[in-house]
C-alpha cells in the first residue's frame, strides 16, 4: 500500500501522449482514449486512467494497486462533479420552501 504522499495525480497533457501509449503497451492494453489522469510514483508515470471511459493502464513492474484504485476513484468523482449541479444550485429549491 502506498501512503497518500507517495504519489501525485495530474491531468495528462498533449505532451503525455507517449507516456499514455507506453503505459498501455506495458499493460498489454489498447491505448487510452480521451482526456486522462496520470498517477506518478517518485516523479515517474506509473498508471493512467481515461476520463472518457474509465479504462486504466499501469506499469506492471511498479506497485500500482493502490494508485489504480485512487485513479479510478478520482476519475469517477470528476465525472460525478460534471454531472451534478453545484451545491448552491441543489440547495436553492430546497431552501425556497423555508
Amino acid at each position: 500500500m502506498l501512503p497518500a504522499n507517495a504519489y501525485v495525480i495530474r491531468q495528462a497533457t498533449v505532451d503525455d501522449e507517449g507516456v499514455l501509449r507506453r503505459l498501455a503497451k506495458l499493460d498489454s492494453r489498447p491505448p487510452l482514449v480521451g482526456p486522462a489522469l496520470i498517477g506518478e510514483i517518485d516523479g515517474t508515470p506509473a498508471a493512467a486512467v481515461s476520463l472518457a471511459n474509465g479504462s486504466i493502464a499501469s506499469d506492471p513492474f511498479r506497485p500500482t494497486a493502490t494508485l489504480r484504485q485512487v485513479l479510478h476513484l478520482r476519475a469517477r468523482s470528476l465525472r460525478a462533479f460534471e454531472e451534478q449541479p453545484s451545491l448552491s444550485e441543489r440547495m436553492t429549491p430546497i431552501m425556497s420552501g423555508w
